[in-house]
């Protein structure tokens, strides 16, 4: 797959994100503004023909509660409904939105639905003003929504993949394995897709964004293990995947291949774990949909894997 590394971009572009790789961690900021930068005009040079974007439709009553509804152009024989990508974006807890710019994070929605598939992007609230567990809480609220409203835009509502990117992986995962949020009833979804996620709650000197996690944590360092997601791994009762970068914020990585051997231990076979060489936090999803397909690819045939909820 190593030929399909950076398709879609120039020699220069491409030489650039090499060379930024190893830097990562001593500048995020300006590296995540350089990806950015590198992705943006790409992906507005993109068709996506047939693909019609519903945005803003509310899922609560606050400002940020709120999605975008990527439908595809949908086939006859479709009747039971194609499957459902909800994606959450990521910010550090405190920053961000679905639509970082006009084309970056919508482009993972349209890279599914450009592959036959419903997407949703999530907005949700941040912290301070909802700390933990709030972005969970609406993680929970938009998946009802979605299982409320699927249908009418060709999605098959029972058959839900939901990914979570960085602070979006870590309310995904929380939605899904910590009691204080998880649905008395289960997870209303299919499978879970944690990339470049935060599963554990710290502050050390060398996390970038220590504040983000104060600000939704909070700033007592004895219970942060209690509410990290590393700390309910063992509650992950649906299939699951996970993808990390090779140039990932510090202890991202190491805190995905911990949550990961929980899991693992737990069900007695290991989940999937894909590591995207070469990439880092931000390009790991800039990159849908530009052509470079080697991830999506492997969520899609995790997407095969998965099956509908029955009962639900």
């Amino acid at each position: 797959m190593a030929e399909n590394l950076f398709a879609g971009l120039s020699p220069a572009a491409r030489q650039a994100l090499l060379d930024m790789g190893p830097l990562w961690s001593s500048d995020i900021s300006r590296y995540r503004k350089a990806v950015l930068d590198i992705y943006t005009p790409v992906l507005a040079a993109r068709r996506n023909d047939g693909v019609a974007v519903f945005r803003d439709q509310p899922y609560g009553i606050h400002p940020r509660q709120r999605l975008d509804v990527f439908q595809p152009a949908l086939k006859p024989g479709q009747a039971d409904g194609v499957p459902v990508v909800m994606f959450v974006h990521g910010g550090a807890f405190v920053r961000g939105d679905m639509n970082s710019n006009q084309e970056i994070y919508g482009n993972v929605l349209q890279y599914f639905a450009n592959n036959g598939m419903l997407g949703i992007n999530v907005e949700y609230r941040l912290a301070p003003e909802a700390s933990f567990p709030g972005g969970s809480q609406d993680i929970a609220a938009a998946v009802d929504w979605v299982r409320a409203h699927a249908a009418q835009y060709g999605g098959n509502p029972d058959h839900i993949i939901l990914i979570g990117h960085s602070a979006g992986g870590a309310h995904a995962a929380s939605y899904v394995a910590d009691p204080r949020v998880r649905p008395v009833q289960g997870p209303a979804i299919s499978g879970l897709v944690l990339i470049s996620a935060r599963l554990r709650a710290d502050m050390l000197p060398d996390n970038p964004n220590a504040a983000g996690v104060k600000a939704y944590w909070g700033a007592d360092a004895a219970v942060h293990e209690k509410v990290s997601p590393l700390n309910h791994a063992e509650n992950v009762d649906v299939p699951l995947m996970i993808a990390i970068a090779e140039y990932e914020n510090p202890y991202l990585d190491v805190y995905a291949a911990e949550f990961f051997a929980r899991v693992s231990r737990v069900k007695g076979y290991a989940p999937r774990f894909v590591q995207l060489m070469k990439h880092n936090h931000t390009s790991i999803v800039a990159h849908f949909n530009t052509g470079e397909a080697v991830l999506g690819r492997q969520i899609r045939d995790f997407i095969a894997t998965t099956s509908a909820i029955a009962g639900r």
